[in-house]
């Protein structure tokens, strides 16, 4: 009896064990596959304004190669059950793609104005947009130090668009004020995405892209688009690997990490977009921008891990103990 026990014993702790070392190869995983996506992420302006091609057409090229790509994975993969859906959630589903569509849209225009790296990190106040709006329409209520973090992050803006605005380069302040309102129209995206939580996002993201492809369809300028070019190998690539390859591994390693190491990992896409602008373009960044670009990534860190200016205050203390 004691050596069955003991036997039993010894299972349970090695199927412990075994779980743990899977838990932790996932997780391993889920960062590389998150880091890779977010890579891919920070070269996407280069490949839309290497297309040529104005910003509607574009995000309709992405849209329906993305369709296609993405589709037929999501089909293969067994994900596309429409019939799960219901009325409500077939119309969040169309109102979040038109949302999504018209971010795209905005983002990409951003793009012929401001440098991309600037209108990249710009972008990236949507966490404060989230933010606000769950405060102003699902009454959602939110600690002091979060409207903190928003000034700071507003700070930033006004960093990178310039401390004189009358001064500042109207069709740089455009380019801001554009991947602002992306920001905010991909932050609508995003509120309304988590009502639908019980649907795979593979499902969700195809039926968004066909929405985007059918509307531009008919609005954008396609005629303008030629017929023969090196422009369809960067249209393609968005679809292929902006869209599709980029989906696959981001909603991967969702499954596997922490939202905290999710959002920490998710701010390597603005700052290879500022390095990839310098090394392909060549557009420096000034001292104040950098400044602002600091701001506003760490007013986005700080709000995704809910950091108190007590705790900061206490880190730096502490560090400087250490010193002496």
């Amino acid at each position: 009896m004691m050596n069955k026990s003991m036997t039993e014993t010894g299972v349970m702790k090695g199927a412990t064990n075994g779980a743990r070392k899977g838990t932790k190869k996932g997780a391993k995983w889920g960062k590389a596959e998150m880091v890779f996506a977010m890579l891919l992420s920070g070269t996407l302006g280069v490949f839309v304004s290497e297309s040529g091609q104005s910003a509607l057409n574009v995000v309709f090229y992405r849209c329906l190669f993305g369709v296609l790509f993405l589709g037929t994975y999501a089909g293969l993969r067994g994900y596309l059950r429409f019939e799960s859906l219901s009325r409500k959630d077939w119309f969040l589903t169309l109102a979040g793609g038109i949302a999504l569509v018209a971010n795209w849209c905005l983002l990409f225009a951003s793009f012929s104005y401001a440098p991309m790296g600037v209108s990249t990190v710009a972008y990236h106040v949507q966490p404060i947009f989230v933010m606000v709006l769950a405060v102003v329409f699902l009454r959602e209520t939110f600690a002091i130090q979060n409207w903190l973090w928003i000034a700071l992050a507003f700070a930033g803006v006004v960093m990178i668009v310039g401390l004189d605005v009358s001064q500042a380069n109207e069709g740089f302040m455009f380019g801001v004020l554009l991947s602002i309102s992306a920001a905010c129209l991909y932050a609508i995206t995003t509120l309304i995405t988590r009502q639908l939580k019980h649907i795979k996002p593979h499902l969700i993201a195809t039926i968004q892209l066909s929405i985007g492809a059918l509307i531009l369809f008919v609005i954008a300028p396609l005629d303008d688009v030629p017929v023969a070019g090196e422009h369809w190998y960067w249209l393609l690539a968005l679809g292929l690997l902006h869209t599709c390859i980029m989906y696959i591994f981001m909603y991967s390693a969702f499954q596997k990490l922490e939202t905290s190491m999710l959002a920490v990992l998710a701010y390597i896409y603005p700052v290879v977009a500022v390095l990839v602008d310098y090394w392909v373009y060549g557009n420096a960044i000034t001292g104040w921008m950098a400044m602002g670009i600091l701001a506003i990534l760490f007013a986005g860190f700080a709000m995704n891990h809910g950091l108190t200016l007590q705790q900061i205050g206490g880190a730096l203390v502490g560090k400087k103990k250490q010193t002496c």
